[in-house]
C-alpha cells in the first residue's frame, strides 16, 4: 500500500511539473539601480547616483544591462504564459555640438552574450549577418533616433516594434495621447528630459506608450498591434536593455524599471525617487567663441573710450607752482556736478568776463556761485601764476562786507571761480532796475554803503597786504538774504605790500568812477577813494555818475548834487524812489551821504579823506570837515570824462598786468 501512494505522488509531482500552470511568475522594481541588481557589460555601468548609464559619449561603443535571472517561457495553448509587463523611464542625452546617436531597445534574448554584434545602427543587438536571421530569437521595442534608409525607418524620431531584425513590423513617431487635451502629443526621443515607456503584452497583442515623466500612463496606446512570439520566447530568456553609438554619440540612461510576468503584479515606480539626469555643459562653437571674443573686445574698446571721455570731460590742468594754492582748488567733477552740468536752468547772468551759474556743492551741500570764462590771454605761466596768486590771496581775504572767494578750478581753456551765493543779486538791480519804493528803503541803502566803507578800509589797512580793487560801483556790490552789502569782483584788484608804492599805471576801470589822475598816476589807495564816492553818490542819487541821455545840467552826477547844494536843495539830487519819506533823520543822513561822495570824489587826490576816515564820517563819530559846494576841487569834473560816453572801460596797455577776471555773481547782462 505505501510504495503505491509513493507512486501516485510521483506521478502528480511529474504532472505538475511539465503542465503550463506551474509556470514561475517573475516581478521586479528598481527606482534607481544599484551595484549588483543587474549584469552589465560593454561601456554599460551603474553611477553612484543610480542612474543605469547604457553608453557615454565615446564613438562605436555598445553597452548592455540584463536582469540577472532568466525568465522560463514554456510552449503552450494558452497565450497569457508568454505574457509580460514592463515599465521604465529612460533619457538620452546629446554630446554638446553633436546631432546625437543611435537610440535604446528593450529586448528579450535567449543570451547575455552579444559581443558579435554592430555597436552601430543595430543598437547593439545584431550584426549583418544575424539581423533578419529566426535564429537570433530577439524580440525589442525600439526608441530610434536615426533614420537607417536600410531598416526602411519611418524618421528620426520613432519607436518600432522589433523581431528578430531591426527592420521593425511596426513603427510610429514617437508621440504620447494627452488625455487633458484630447489629442496626440510628439516627443523629443532627443531632448534629454526624461520618458516614460510603457510596453505590454499578453500574449497576443503588444501595446507600447510613451508619456513624459510627471504623465500619468495615456489611455491610448502609441501602438497596439497583433503580434505572435511563440516563437521567440521559448525555454530561458532573458530581459533587459541595448544601446549603441556608432559615430553619432551621445548618453543612454534607465533612470527606473518595474517588470512583471503578469499585469497584476507590476509594480508603479516612484517618480520621487529616481535619480537626476545630469545635464553636461554646452561647449560653445568656435563661431560663437570668435563672437564672444569680437564683442569682448567691442566692450573693452567702449568701456575705454568712455573712460577717456569721462576722463577729457573732467580734466584739469595743474602744474608744479600751483601746488601751494591746493587748498582752494575745486576739481572740475565736482563744479560740473554742482552745476548739474552748467544746465541753463541754474544760469544766473552774465558779469563782464563770463556767464555765473547757480550750483550746489555734492558733499557739503553749500548753494555756490560758479563763474565760467575764459583765460586764454593769461599771459603765459609767469601771467596765470600771478593770476592764481591773486585768487588765492582773495581767498584769504576775511571781512564781512566781501564776497567769499571759496575757490576755483582750472581746465583746459576755462577757469571757474567759486563763490557764495547771494540771493538778492546786485545791488544795480534794486538801484536802476526795480520800480517798487519799498524794495530798498533808505536805511536798507544806508547801511548798505557803510558796509562797502567797512570793507574798502580793510582792504586799504588791515588786509596782509594793501589791496587796490579798482572797479568799485554798484554793479560789484552783491546782496545777500539780509541786504547786507557785499563787495565782489576782484577781477581789477592789485596788490602791494604796506609801506611800498603801487606799481600799476595806466588808467583802469568804469568812466565816472576813474579818478583823474589815473591816466597821469596810476591806480592807488586815493582812487578807490574816488570810486567810492562815486558809489555814494549813486546809492544816494539812484542813477550812475555819467548818463548822457539827461539833461546837460544832470548828466554828470557830481556836477548836479554840487549845484542842487549850491542852490541849498541838495535833496533834489536823491532818488525820486525816495521822495515823500519826509523824516527828518533820513534827509540828514541822505544829505550826509552826498556830502562825503563829494569830499571822496575831490579832483585832488590829497584833499581825499582816507577810507578810515569815511567809516568815520558815515557813523557820524566825527563831524565833517567845513567846506561848500565852491570849495576847491569839490563838483569838478573828471579829465578823464571825454567823448560823452558813460559805459567805456579803460584797460592798462599791458594784457598780462591785468587779469580780467571776477568772482562777483552779476545778474542780467554785466556792464
Amino acid at each position: 500500500m505505501a510504495q503505491g501512494l509513493d507512486l501516485i505522488w510521483m506521478v502528480i509531482s511529474f504532472l505538475l511539473l511539465i503542465h503550463p500552470s506551474s509556470q514561475q511568475e517573475t516581478s521586479f522594481i528598481f527606482n534607481g539601480f544599484r551595484q549588483g541588481d543587474l549584469q552589465v557589460d560593454g561601456v554599460a555601468q551603474i553611477l553612484p547616483s543610480g542612474l543605469l548609464q547604457l553608453t557615454n559619449t565615446s564613438e562605436q561603443k555598445m553597452g548592455h544591462a540584463f536582469f540577472k535571472h532568466p525568465l522560463e517561457f514554456f510552449n503552450s495553448s494558452d497565450e497569457s504564459h508568454l505574457s509580460f509587463y514592463t515599465h521604465f523611464v529612460c533619457a538620452m542625452v546629446l554630446k554638446p555640438g553633436k546631432t546625437g546617436g543611435n537610440g535604446i531597445a528593450f529586448f528579450l534574448s535567449p543570451t547575455t552574450n552579444l559581443s558579435e554584434a554592430d555597436a552601430t545602427q543595430y543598437l547593439g543587438l545584431f550584426n549583418t549577418t544575424s539581423n533578419g536571421s529566426p535564429s537570433s530569437r530577439i524580440f525589442a521595442v525600439e526608441l530610434d533616433t536615426v533614420q537607417s534608409a536600410e531598416f526602411d525607418d519611418i524618421d528620426n524620431n520613432h519607436v518600432g516594434v522589433d523581431v528578430n531584425s531591426l527592420m521593425s513590423n511596426v513603427s510610429a513617431p514617437a508621440a504620447y495621447f494627452s488625455d487633458k487635451q484630447g489629442r496626440s502629443k510628439s516627443i523629443n526621443l532627443l531632448s534629454g528630459d526624461s520618458i516614460q515607456v510603457w510596453v505590454d503584452y499578453d500574449g497576443t497583442v503588444l501595446n507600447v506608450s510613451l508619456a513624459p515623466l510627471n504623465a500619468q500612463k495615456p489611455s491610448r496606446s502609441l501602438i497596439s498591434t497583433p503580434l505572435d512570439l511563440s516563437q521567440v520566447l521559448q525555454g530561458r530568456m532573458f530581459v533587459g536593455f541595448s544601446a549603441a553609438t556608432g559615430q553619432l554619440a551621445n548618453n543612454h540612461y534607465i533612470l527606473g524599471w518595474s517588470f512583471s510576468r503578469s499585469k497584476q503584479s507590476l509594480q508603479s515606480l516612484d517618480i520621487s525617487k529616481l535619480p537626476n539626469v545630469p545635464r553636461p555643459k554646452k561647449k560653445l562653437s568656435t563661431l560663437m567663441i570668435l563672437l564672444l571674443i569680437v564683442l569682448g573686445i567691442i566692450i573693452l574698446l567702449l568701456l575705454g573710450g568712455a573712460y577717456l571721455y569721462r576722463r577729457n570731460k573732467y580734466a584739469e590742468v595743474r602744474e608744479e607752482w600751483e601746488k601751494e594754492y591746493g587748498p582752494h582748488r575745486y576739481s572740475y567733477k565736482t563744479i560740473y556736478k554742482a552745476t548739474r552740468g552748467f544746465h541753463r536752468d541754474g544760469f544766473l547772468g552774465k558779469g563782464g568776463f563770463g556767464e555765473v551759474y547757480k550750483g550746489t556743492l555734492p558733499r557739503e551741500g553749500d548753494v555756490v556761485a560758479v563763474k565760467r570764462f575764459s583765460h586764454r590771454d593769461g599771459g603765459g605761466e609767469r601771467g596765470m601764476k600771478q593770476f592764481v596768486a591773486e585768487i588765492a590771496s582773495m581767498g584769504r581775504l576775511d571781512h564781512r562786507n566781501l564776497v567769499p572767494l571759496l575757490g576755483y578750478c582750472r581746465r583746459k581753456g576755462e577757469f571757474f571761480l567759486v563763490s557764495e551765493y547771494m540771493p538778492n543779486g546786485s545791488l544795480d538791480r534794486f538801484l536802476f532796475y526795480n520800480q517798487e519804493p519799498a524794495a530798498l528803503t533808505w536805511s536798507k541803502r544806508f547801511w548798505i554803503v557803510k558796509g562797502i566803507a567797512s570793507a574798502v578800509c580793510y582792504l586799504h589797512r588791515e588786509a596782509t597786504q594793501v589791496v587796490l580793487h579798482r572797479d568799485i560801483k554798484a554793479s560789484n556790490v552783491m546782496l545777500d538774504s539780509e541786504f547786507n552789502g557785499k563787495l565782489g569782483d576782484f577781477g581789477m584788484a592789485r596788490y602791494h605790500e604796506h609801506g611800498a608804492n603801487p606799481t600799476t599805471t595806466g588808467a583802469v576801470g568804469t568812466v565816472g568812477y576813474m579818478a583823474p589822475e589815473l591816466t597821469s598816476m596810476g591806480a592807488s589807495t586815493r582812487t578807490d577813494v574816488y570810486a567810492f564816492g562815486a558809489f555814494l553818490l549813486e546809492v544816494a542819487c539812484g542813477r550812475r555818475p555819467v548818463e548822457m541821455t539827461e539833461a546837460v545840467e544832470k548828466q554828470f552826477l557830481v556836477r548836479w548834487v554840487c549845484e542842487c547844494w549850491r542852490k541849498k536843495d541838495m535833496l533834489e539830487a536823491r532818488d525820486e524812489k525816495l521822495r515823500g519819506g519826509g523824516e527828518a533823520f533820513e534827509s540828514r543822513s541822505v544829505e550826509l551821504v552826498m556830502k562825503v561822495g563829494l569830499l571822496c570824489t575831490n579832483l585832488v587826490p590829497e584833499a581825499r579823506p582816507e577810507m578810515e576816515r569815511v567809516v568815520q564820517y558815515l557813523e557820524e563819530l566825527v563831524p565833517l570837515p567845513d567846506f561848500s559846494p565852491d570849495s576847491p576841487g569839490i563838483g569838478v569834473l573828471s579829465s578823464v570824462v571825454v567823448g560823452g560816453s558813460s559805459s567805456v572801460v579803460v584797460s592798462d596797455g599791458s594784457a598780462s598786468e591785468s587779469m580780467f577776471i571776477t568772482h562777483s555773481i552779476q545778474y542780467g547782462v554785466g556792464r
